[in-house]
Order: structure tokens, then C-alpha cells, then sequence
């Protein structure tokens, strides 16, 4: 069992490297427009997430709202 994960460190770190001895250059092209779907995605998600917890943050505002009591 201990050789056999020897030879797959290995071969993982042989690969590893070829793939970075071999690499080719990436001519990739990103549209102005994926920004903003980025943006719209994130907003999206903390909006739903607000509006998932709106009972839960609205308790914590009220409660942070109230004065403590005292004890005398």
C-alpha cells in the first residue's frame, strides 16, 4: 500500500510538471459583458439570502433596537 502511493505522488507531480513544461499559450478572449453577469450573480445572491433571513435579521434589529434592562 505504501509503494503504491509512492508511485501515485509520483506520477502526479510527473504530470504536474510536464504540464507545466508543455503549457501553450491561451489566446482567450473575455466579454465586457461577463462583469457584470459576475456583479448580477452576487447581487442576486445576497439579495435572495436577505430576503431568506428577513425574519431572522429583523428580530436581531429589534432586539438591538431595545434598551437593556437594568437590574437594581
Amino acid at each position: 500500500m505504501k509503494l503504491r502511493l509512492q508511485y501515485f505522488a509520483i506520477t502526479g507531480a510527473l504530470i504536474f510538471f510536464l504540464a507545466l513544461t508543455f503549457e501553450r499559450p491561451a489566446y482567450g478572449y473575455t466579454d465586457p459583458g461577463s462583469a457584470i453577469l459576475v456583479f448580477q450573480s452576487l447581487s442576486a445572491v445576497i439579495t435572495g439570502s436577505l430576503f431568506y433571513f428577513r425574519k431572522h435579521l429583523r428580530k436581531l434589529i429589534s432586539s438591538a433596537k431595545r434598551p437593556a434592562k437594568r437590574s437594581e
